[in-house]
């Protein structure tokens, strides 16, 4: 018995003192949201950075500006690399997410040696402030980020989060020559697409009748949309976080998580707002019509089609995201292509990447998740811009060290891309869409209502509003009145405040094995539980309502679903499959050594079904010898000038696509001699790593290879790997347990090892042909 006593004592001690603590970080929450406030809520980065260019100063003003991100003590910026962008989401909350902690998009970028840039915002809009306002600046920014870095690799990588994706993604269908790769996190595109289970919040439009009450809210503030609203939507979403789990795991670890959760509620609680045109062009355009997918937006004359996207593409989602499913960042491919053939036709690479359990917030501010995908993704931005055009899947794997080359990849993990189909984006789809026929209705419906409204409501709604009713309303959001609620404003805070530093001088936390904290935690998951089943059972009936007013039994009899976007991308599909055969015929004839490489290349993957990073990083290692060699030769004056690697790879990969027999039949043809067939299997070979297959007399890929060109296949193997041995002795050496600097020294040394004859095996491969085809 005085044992159970002596365990109560303790806990009830520790009970109190956590309380204490807790309403003191609960105090210095509500500090920290007023100093923000006070400082003009600037972007939350924990990098130093330096304005470049303020929106504002433009011939069409905005609330926007671009910043560069200094690198930190000990980091070493290559102004010679590929510069990294990052724009924040402004969906309610303020800037800064990217760049939230030393693991987030920019830390990971800086590491790496990237030239890193933000693009930030102000909490007030410019008057008047359109979303095209927004794209102007955003053009100019990008311009500036490319005139700095004239000798980079190529243009900057973009990267957007959330909102910030769907934008970036608008920009780029008209102005695509302004960015690199583009990485879309967490990032809505097909906004009808999804689940009711995932994500019921795509119902939220059909219950408020579409997007009139946006509108309304807009005229009643003076044209200005108060972003606390969207963020009540989010956290909505999740009942137990909102009310209890957030709170309690605050509690239960205040004495190691008071910074963490501070850091956080500074961003959650900043509010930002949008004009009136801002947010009614958002709901209207995108999350209730659906018309971005479709290519129906126009702004000003601009018609924003997403098949205009040139730049190779990163889409990151999550399982666990019940905002943006994997399903709202990726159908838009299935309705906007069809078919991963006519993405091939049209030169574009898309590269998307699956959580299986991150939430919407951790996309962007997961440390493990910078660590592991916003890492490797970054590392691998040179080797997706060189991806031949199709449809991939990034897989991410604990590197295997024996692996052939595996040094060329340092770090704890290895990449790879297979090749996916527009059938593999169908199956994500656990409804089959089907319910994308009740939101064409709700689409319907929200046109109808935002014509009454405009005509009827929407003048006396003006008059009656205005920018001080506007701040008395923007105070009388309860997101606001609970940061409010305690703080140093409270008659009580001195007295929290002496209680908190007294609880910390004589604090005694308890034993984790005793019963009562036991107690405790299974009544806070019964508690957690509780709140997930009220919000689950709200959820279901807000669907079932839904599907009620707007299905074919309600306003679906009147209102009929318009043409499915599906029907749509299957149309496109079959013209760009007829004319991309056509096309592939003509040229399948055409071409010399490089063409032939790259089409090995091509034909090899196809039946490989993946490539890894490795395999890519040793191709143009490659490439940039041969391209020395060439150089160097005796008839490089006479050569015929290089082509363009992006041309021939699309070249190439159309042909084999929609002629792959007539493109493997042409190839003795293109390879006229037995030295030329030779040399271009050992380099397609070595980048897809299948020496071990052709040196397999009985492998079908030996076989084939005999059959087709009449070469010897161990032949062929032993030159692949005369090709990869130098790189494979120098990267070994060159490894080292340092990331950053292995990474560099082993790929540089690697570089300068297949430049050097020295480094040569035993066994020499013949030389290449010196021709000026032969240097792509």
């Amino acid at each position: 018995m005085s044992e159970w006593i002596h365990q109560w004592q303790a806990y009830t001690t520790d009970a109190w003192q956590r309380a204490v603590l807790t309403l003191d970080t609960m105090r210095e929450r509500g500090n920290v949201f007023l100093d923000h406030l006070h400082a003009g809520k600037p972007a939350l980065l924990k990098f130093e950075h330096e304005l470049l260019m303020n929106g504002r100063d433009l011939a069409q003003p905005c609330n926007y500006a671009l910043l560069h991100v200094l690198p930190p003590d000990g980091a070493v910026v290559d102004p010679t690399r590929r510069p990294i962008v990052v724009i924040d989401p402004r969906a309610g909350h303020g800037p800064g997410i990217g760049g939230f902690k030393p693991d987030s998009e920019i830390g990971v970028a800086l590491r790496a040696g990237h030239p890193v840039y933000f693009i930030t915002f102000e909490p007030e809009p410019v008057e008047g402030q359109t979303l095209l306002d927004v794209a102007r600046a955003e053009v100019q920014f990008l311009e500036e980020v490319a005139r700095r870095h004239p000798k980079a690799p190529g243009l900057p990588a973009v990267l957007g989060n959330c909102q910030a994706g769907w934008a970036v993604a608008a920009l780029a269908a008209v102005r695509s020559d302004l960015m690199g790769p583009i990485v879309l996190n967490g990032a809505p595109l097909s906004y009808w697409a999804g689940s009711p289970e995932q994500n019921p919040m795509r119902y939220a439009g059909g219950a408020l009748g579409g997007a009139w009450l946006s509108a309304l809210s807009a005229d009643l503030c003076g044209d200005r949309f108060d972003g606390a609203h969207l963020v009540s939507n989010f956290e909505n979403l999740n009942l137990a976080n909102t009310w209890w789990d957030k709170y309690y795991h605050l509690y239960a670890n205040v004495d190691t998580e008071r910074e963490r959760f501070l850091d956080f509620e500074r961003w959650w609680g900043g509010y930002f707002r949008m004009t009136g045109e801002e947010i009614e062009a958002i709901v209207e355009n995108l999350f209730i019509g659906n018309r971005l997918a479709r290519g129906e937006v126009e702004m000003e004359g601009y018609r924003l089609d997403l098949r205009n996207i040139s730049a190779p593409m990163v889409i990151f989602a999550s399982w666990g995201d019940n905002i943006t499913p994997p399903q709202q960042a990726l159908d838009w491919i299935i309705d906007v292509w069809g078919s991963e053939k006519a993405l091939i036709k049209a030169g574009r690479t898309i590269v998307y990447m699956l959580h299986p359990r991150i939430g919407h917030l951790g996309i962007f501010v997961g440390g493990a998740v910078a660590r592991r995908e916003h890492e490797q993704i970054v590392d691998t931005l040179e080797q997706i811009a060189a991806l031949p055009p199709g449809l991939y899947e990034m897989k991410i794997e604990v590197r295997d060290p024996d692996a052939p080359l595996a040094a060329l990849e340092t770090g704890e993990y290895s990449v790879s891309f297979e090749t996916r189909s527009v059938d593999d984006l169908r199956a994500l789809n656990p409804e089959c869409r089907r319910d994308e026929a009740l939101f064409s209705t709700i689409a319907q419906v929200s046109e109808a209502n935002m014509r009454r409204y405009r005509q009827w409501l929407q003048p006396t709604v003006r008059a009656l509003g205005s920018k001080a009713l506007g701040e008395w309303l923007r105070w009388q959001h309860p997101l606001r009145l609970q940061h409010l609620a305690l703080s140093d404003l409270h008659p009580m805070a001195p007295w929290l405040k002496q209680a908190a530093e007294a609880a910390r001088a004589r604090r005694q936390p308890v034993d984790t094995d005793n019963p009562w904290l036991k107690w405790e935690q299974l009544g806070s998951r019964w508690i957690s539980e509780s709140l997930d089943r009220v919000g689950q059972q709200r959820d279901a009936a807000l669907v079932r309502w839904v599907e009620a007013v707007y299905g074919p039994r309600g306003l679906g009899a009147w209102l009929p679903p318009r043409e499915a976007d599906l029907a749509s991308g299957q149309a496109h599909a079959m013209l760009d499959e007829v004319e991309g055969r056509r096309v592939a015929l003509e040229q399948v004839e055409q071409g010399g050594f490089a063409d032939a490489v790259c089409r090995l290349l091509l034909a090899g993957l196809a039946h490989r079904g993946v490539v890894q990073r490795r395999g890519l990083i040793l191709g143009q290692m490659l490439a940039d010898s041969h391209r020395r060699m060439a150089a160097d030769a005796e008839d490089a004056v006479a050569a015929a000038p290089n082509e363009d690697w992006a041309t021939l790879l699309h070249r190439q990969a159309l042909i084999v696509t929609f002629a792959p027999e007539e493109a493997l039949a042409a190839l003795p043809r293109l390879l006229p001699t037995l030295e030329e067939r030779e040399q271009a299997l050992a380099l397609a070979s070595a980048v897809l790593m299948a020496e071990s297959e052709l040196a397999d007399p009985h492998s079908p890929a030996a076989r084939r290879v005999h059959e087709l060109l009449h070469v010897d296949p161990a032949r062929v193997a032993d030159l692949a790997l005369a090709l990869t041995g130098p790189v494979a002795a120098t990267v070994s050496i060159a490894a080292s347990p340092s990331r950053s600097s292995s990474r560099a020294s082993a790929r540089t040394s690697a570089r300068a090892s297949v430049r050097s004859p020295a480094g040569s095996p035993a066994r020499p491969a013949a030389s290449l042909p010196r021709r000026g085809k032969a240097t792509a």
